[in-house]
């Protein structure tokens, strides 16, 4: 028997997920990496962490498998989307830190492009709003604030990569540098409808396009192994974490749709073969159809998900484990009336609004921890309505099931208490690692260990289902101090 191996790089840790010839999930590993914060609002990664929690993942999944790099058939690797790394071509020695997509350290200049009317025309080529949350103001800032970066990238020294291409470029010995259209549509340098870097865009953010990789279909030979103890082994596929979950939840047709709940929520829409202008505050990116060729998506991105869990963890200590949350609101019949907004790094989807600042309200003498705890879980789910009610504007279809996946679905709480808030019915597979999933998916269709996406949908294991139950009156009042807390978080003094 063959088996498929996922390296799914997220932003808290890396993991390796290992896969049969039937799809079915065989054993994995995780390790978390340090977070970096050299000032507020500002988030980095060590590239050279990553990469050695990526080595030791590896090696222990297969060891816990019995397999060594023959078993493996190919690779595929999911990631973190929009953090950028700089490197050198040569030897791929990261000039500056990871600069992770939560890092606001740009968002200056971004309002400067808004003000300067540039909003629509980057929307037109990327289908992305001006925002410090994409990664080509991050390329801009490492040039301009790295000694000697610009003029070394100017020589054609550097290379830019997602962390998907670097990880392809560490795996193979710096044989292999590319990334695939997923990834590429994340940068705001890559035009959508020509399936090109943008020679206009680069010039606006005054990068020079032989840093670029090459961009490829995300099922496809991306290079062979030659490190990692992967020795060998044909990457065959690649895909940003969002776009991978999509497609591991086989979300291959238009008007499908899947959250996934992760460091942060993505709500993603397959449109098809139509892009979707959003008149709502989302944006349209790339994605994977069931014929393997990119295709259209809505999606809208709440910045702080998973992370709100953690800051009750660490921050807070109000718990000691993301699990501990959900007994923790079941403990009390509602939050009291305190409504948190965790717009730790401002706010995404549909408010795009960096300024924005995490906020906790109604707190009474009668509050307890137990309250606070509820009423996070909570926020997590009303920031996915928001992104829904906006997806339905845009998009003129009525969801009413929403495919989820990631760690913080595992929570029965917060899936119930999505259904009640969205109206909808949530719908959970059994195997809720669907981004790891979607690489494995993509990589052993290309690779032959799958047949096809019909085969794998025939193979699709059972879902839990979370259906609404909460009066409509009840849920219009709660969304409505939702609003209202969101509107103290927004504002300016």
């Amino acid at each position: 028997m063959k088996y498929v191996l996922a390296i799914d790089e997220g932003t808290t840790s890396a993991r390796a997920l290992i896969y049969d010839q039937n799809g079915a999930f065989v054993c994995g590993e995780g390790r978390e990496f340090p977070q970096i914060y050299p000032r507020a609002g500002w988030v980095e990664h060590s590239p050279d962490d990553i990469w050695n929690a990526v080595c030791a993942v590896t090696k222990a999944a297969l060891e816990k498998g019995g397999l060594g790099s023959a078993d493996i058939a190919a690779v595929g690797i999911t990631n973190q989307r929009e953090t950028t790394v700089v490197f050198d071509k040569k030897t791929g020695e990261p000039v500056y830190n990871a600069v992770v997509w939560q890092c606001r350290r740009t968002a200056d200049f971004m309002k400067r492009l808004k003000d300067d009317g540039f909003s629509e025309r980057i929307y037109n080529k990327t289908g992305l709003v001006p925002d410090a949350y994409f990664s080509a103001a991050k390329i801009k800032w490492i040039l301009d604030n790295v000694d000697g970066a610009r003029e070394r990238a100017e020589r054609g020294e550097l290379a830019f990569g997602t962390m998907d291409c670097y990880l392809l470029y560490k795996l193979t010995g710096g044989k292999a540098f590319a990334t695939d259209y997923t990834n590429a549509s994340r940068t705001m340098l890559f035009n959508i409808h020509t399936l090109e870097w943008d020679g206009e865009l680069l010039r606006l953010f005054d990068i020079p396009a032989a840093m670029m990789p090459e961009v490829k279909p995300s099922s496809c030979f991306f290079g062979t192994a030659a490190a990692g103890g992967l020795d060998g082994v044909p990457v065959c596929g690649m895909a940003g974490d969002q776009q991978a979950a999509l497609f591991g939840q086989l979300c291959t047709r238009a008007g499908e749709i899947k959250n996934t709940y992760g460091t942060g929520c993505f709500l993603l829409m397959n449109t098809g073969k139509k892009a979707v202008k959003s008149r709502n505050g989302l944006i349209t990116t790339l994605g994977v159809g069931g014929d393997l060729k990119p295709c259209y998506v809505l999606e809208g991105s709440v910045f702080a998900g998973g992370a709100a869990v953690q800051w009750l963890r660490d921050g807070l200590g109000l718990i000691s484990s993301a699990a501990e949350s959900e007994e923790r609101a079941k403990a009390v019949k509602d939050s009291g009336g305190v409504y948190a907004v965790p717009a730790f790094t401002g706010l995404g989807a549909p408010y795009w609004d960096p300024g924005a600042r995490g906020t906790i309200t109604g707190i009474t003498r009668g509050t307890t921890a137990n309250h606070i705890v509820r009423a996070v879980l909570e926020s997590i789910a009303f920031q996915t309505a928001d992104v829904i009610s906006a997806m339905e504007r845009d998009s003129g279809i009525k969801i009413s099931r929403l495919a989820v996946d990631g760690g913080a679905s595992r929570n029965d709480f917060l899936m119930g208490f999505q259904a009640d808030i969205s109206g909808c019915t949530v719908a959970r597979p059994a195997h809720a690692e669907s981004t790891a999933l979607g690489a494995a998916y993509l990589a052993g269709l290309c690779a032959g260990v799958y047949t096809g996406v019909d085969a794998l949908k025939n193979r699709r294991s059972d879902v839990k289902l979370f259906e609404p139950k909460m009066g409509e009156g009840e849920r219009l009042d709660l969304l409505s101090g939702w609003k209202s807390a969101v509107a103290k978080a927004r504002l300016k003094e």
